[in-house]
């Protein structure tokens, strides 16, 4: 009998994760949120958590892993069962506190019931790049707009607001909030004629980490053939994130893509 669920959320993670893992994982979804090429066993209701946390202990597990993109679900009052029902106020306090704080209390619920919480580079480290440069070369102006990129999304996390930014010659022209990732990037195409820098002088960077305090053990960044054709559509110079804090996806698709793009993809020591 596995020890171990996987809580999935939207896109390609919960499989490469599942793909990963010695023993097939239980693989449990929030209702409306299925992953791509994995079967799901079991799914759920937030308005049902504890017979769901019931569910898995009966099953024998003692270890659960978060991986995918999920959204706040709305919410069923008539669904409620009476002991979830109780930690309603919990919830809605944390809402209230943004991401971060939801995400922490939905992680203390787990443990009260026993549950180990394993993250995604406790499993599958090759998902997790180190430090390093994995393709194309940056020039000054391409690592001085990484750094500010940095400086920003760092800000941003601290405020709870986005994991992403975009910077060309030291120009902040995108960053990223509740609409995601490719909402960013496709903004750029929105830009007037000229406001853009001259793209002779330094594309540009999207950056990517996590947020300042964030629990790593969930929500961790992702980047993938996605992402990199959104950059590549979007005319920057290439992709740098936060060594050992975001999943890269398809790595050897993505280096062969970039290269083929000319762009730079470089993990970037904190």
């Amino acid at each position: 009998m596995t020890q171990t669920a996987l809580i999935a959320g939207q896109g390609r993670l919960p499989a490469a994760l599942a793909a990963a893992m010695e023993d097939a994982p239980l693989v449990a979804a929030l209702d409306g949120f299925t992953p791509e090429g994995l079967e799901v066993g079991q799914s759920f209701r937030v308005e049902r958590l504890v017979p769901f946390l019931n569910f898995l202990l009966d099953q024998g597990i003692e270890k659960v892993c978060f991986a995918g993109a999920v959204q706040r679900p709305r919410l069923d009052p008539a669904l409620f069962d009476p002991q979830t029902a109780q930690m309603v106020p919990r919830l809605l306090a944390a809402m209230q506190g943004g991401d971060d704080a939801t995400l922490r209390a939905v992680l203390e619920i787990f443990e009260e019931f026993g549950l180990t919480i394993v993250s995604v580079p406790e499993i599958a480290p090759d998902l997790v790049p180190g430090a390093g440069l994995l393709c194309g070369a940056l020039g000054p102006v391409d690592k001085a707009d990484a750094d500010r990129a940095a400086a920003i999304v760092a800000a941003l996390g601290a405020a709870d607001v986005g994991q992403g930014a975009i910077v060309q010659q030291g120009q902040c022209l995108a960053v990223e909030a509740l609409p995601g990732t490719d909402a960013m990037l496709r903004s750029l195409t929105d830009f007037p004629p000229g406001l853009r820098p001259d793209a002779a002088r330094g594309k540009g960077v999207f950056f990517k980490a996590p947020k300042p305090g964030q629990d790593r053990r969930i929500d961790l960044p992702t980047l993938g053939p996605q992402t990199l054709a959104a950059v590549r559509d979007a005319g920057l110079g290439g992709i740098v994130w936060e060594a050992g804090g975001v999943i890269l996806l398809e790595r050897a698709e993505v280096i062969a893509t970039a290269e083929a793009a000319g762009l730079f993809l470089w993990a970037r020591e904190p």
